[in-house]
């Protein structure tokens, strides 16, 4: 698991953007191999919980932190496993 980063992604999202446009700021901690599967992640759960589209998300930052830093606890406690068993 030591090839396993943390990353923290900075976006402006715009919701509902056919009727009543709304731009938010969304911040999302994310553990993954690289930028490219973050930003990837990042992607496909806004747009399946949400359903916006890719070109309504706006990126404004990704960078790789440690891991003290996230502020997201589940990211925090999948950082200390060893192994998952499924």
């Amino acid at each position: 698991m030591s090839g396993i980063k943390t990353y923290v992604i900075r976006a402006i999202v715009t919701f509902n953007a056919s009727h009543y446009p709304m731009k938010q700021k969304v911040v999302k901690y994310v553990r993954a191999l690289n930028e490219r599967q973050a930003l990837e992640f990042l992607y496909s759960y806004l747009g399946s919980k949400n359903k916006v589209k890719r070109y309504n998300i706006n990126i404004e930052e990704i960078k790789e932190i440690p891991v003290e830093e996230a502020r997201d606890k589940t990211v925090r406690d999948l950082a200390k496993l060893n192994k998952i068993i499924m």
